[in-house]
């Protein structure tokens, strides 16, 4: 059933989707929306927090060290869960799980708001990313169990922004929402529509029957190696960098038990009964390649969104509340983009849709490539209007293909196992785009200190010049402060390098992706039926 893709027009393929109508009942399509927006909130919280850490960090009286785990715990505990959903939805329904998910994760919002030190608050914030990664794949496999193909180009894009549009503007609400209240209405916010969509899921998801049954089968083994798995890697990704990786005791230990929950997790996979994770799926090319795909959209999704920040936090300064100012464009973008990649996705080749959002993102990064320190809103402008549009039409036909021909059986499964590898690609993009960042920033750093010694010429002018200038400041020892601001100079521009250095990296991973694309059999015609013809 996994390989009906592979034979085109052949009959076993014809009835992959027998039980879908033309048309869909109100009821459902409110579901769907509350499920949508259940989604936003739980992908939303994975950044929310990015640009408020030191309002949290000053609240709870935390080290530099320890905060950064207020991320750290959501994304490791929500990678866990994500790809175990599709299990839990067909052993309790979606109805269940997803109220289950949706309740869960606003008890925990609300508990995290009410944290006093920072152990509270990654407990917390752990419970509130595993309970909560339970609504996003639910949301994928519904839209293309319960939707016609004909409704695809609406309902394809809607998910397509939300799982986009959320974590690129993240900074931008956490920044507002601490400076406008304070770092507790980051997780207060989530409550009273947590409760509404909570409220909406019991009442309206009537999408399918749980399978009690299921649980007498249950790989606890299997669950253990995931978990040790994911979580390690997540773990060794997030701290490697900073903590020169295997150099690192905790880092090192992560990465054994990493190991040993892997050679677990896959010997489960493919011996029990009823695996947690049936990866059977990627024997469906479509579903392969679609993955990739995402992959590496999750490299430039999560990856710039950490990135801008960085950069106008380090170089230029800015605080959260300015930094979400200058980068609400790449959402505006991605707001207006997606209608347009609904309609297109419906009337083009998804392989050409796809080739020029890859290539429109690798002309936004090579854009940024002649990053200098003076670069300010306008000058980042197109850039981010190329990442948001660009994102948009990549994201579209990726989820088309990748689930769009895929037996309904078969869905929730694979779209935990979808949305997974946006996560890790996620992940493997911020650990090299860190790794990249700390090893040329040194070595620029040596290169341009080996021009800026006593014996230049064009040194001990700029310093001569700065200490004369230094000179008319009254209180200031006009030698050392000529140093200390050439030194800065120095480390500014190694900075910069640096981050040209990764802008040019992710330019060519991108052009590569678009070239890459001419290589994936053409898929069948947008919003035809729905297991054959691929």
């Amino acid at each position: 059933m996994a390989t009906a893709t592979l034979t085109a027009g052949s009959p076993p393929a014809a009835p992959a989707r027998p039980a879908v109508p033309d048309t869909i009942s109100t009821r459902r399509v409110i579901a769907f929306l509350a499920m949508v927006f259940g989604m936003f909130m739980a992908i939303l919280d994975i950044q929310i927090v990015s640009a408020s850490l030191a309002e949290i960090q000053a609240g709870l009286s935390a080290s530099s060290d320890e905060i950064p785990w207020v991320q750290t715990a959501y994304l490791i505990a929500e990678v866990v869960m994500i790809p175990l959903s599709g299990f839990l939805s067909r052993m309790l329904s979606t109805r269940v799980l997803f109220t289950a998910a949706a309740a869960g994760f606003t008890a925990a919002s609300a508990l995290a708001a009410t944290a006093t030190n920072i152990d509270q608050m990654i407990v917390y914030r752990a419970i509130q990313g595993f309970i909560g990664g339970g609504m996003i794949p639910s949301v994928f496999a519904a839209a293309f169990t319960i939707f016609p193909p004909s409704r695809r180009a609406v309902v394809s894009p809607m998910i397509g922004l939300v799982a986009t549009l959320a974590p690129t503007i993240g900074p931008t609400v956490g920044g507002y929402i601490s400076h406008a209240m304070s770092w507790h209405w980051l997780f207060l916010v989530n409550v009273v529509p947590g409760i509404m969509v909570t409220t909406a899921a019991w009442t309206l998801i009537d999408f399918d029957k749980p399978n009690l049954k299921l649980f007498s089968k249950f790989d606890w083994w299997g669950l253990a190696g995931m978990a040790a798995l994911l979580g390690c890697m997540e773990y060794v990704l997030e701290e490697g960098p900073n903590n020169d990786w295997m150099q690192d005791q905790a880092v090192f230990i992560c990465a054994i038990v990493m190991t040993l929950g892997g050679l677990i997790f896959f010997w489960r996979a493919f011996t029990a009964e009823e695996p947690i994770v049936d990866l059977r799926a990627f024997s469906n090319i479509n579903f392969a390649f679609g993955s990739l795909f995402s992959f590496v959209i999750g490299i430039g999704l999560y990856g710039l969104t950490y990135l801008y920040p960085v950069f106008l936090g380090r170089i230029r300064g800015y605080d959260s509340m300015m930094i979400g100012e200058a980068l609400f464009v790449s959402g505006l973008a991605m707001f207006i983009t997606a209608p347009i990649s609904g309609i297109l996705s419906s009337k083009m080749d998804l392989r050409l849709m796809m080739m020029i959002g890859f290539f429109g993102f690798a002309t936004g990064t090579w854009w940024m490539t002649h990053l200098t320190a003076d670069w300010d809103f306008y000058e980042l402008l197109i850039p981010q209007i190329l990442r948001g549009c660009s994102m948009m039409l990549c994201m579209v036909p990726i989820n088309n293909i990748a689930l769009g021909t895929l037996p309904p059986e078969r869905l929730k499964n694979a779209s935990g196992l979808f949305n997974l590898t946006r996560n890790l690609g996620g992940a493997v993009g911020l650990a090299l785009i860190n790794t990249v960042l700390i090893d040329r920033n040194a070595f620029h750093y040596a290169r341009l200190a080996e021009h800026v010694q006593w014996g230049s010429a064009a040194a001990q002018t700029k310093l001569q010049n700065m200490t004369l200038n230094f000179e008319q400041t009254a209180g200031l020892d006009a030698t050392k402060a000529a140093i200390s601001k050439l030194s800065g100079m120095v480390h500014q521009q190694a900075a910069l390098l640096s981050f040209m250095d990764v802008f040019t990296m992710l330019t060519v991973l991108f052009a590569t992706l678009g070239l890459f694309t001419m290589l994936i059999a053409k898929p069948g015609a947008p919003g035809g039926g729905g297991g054959g013809g691929h």
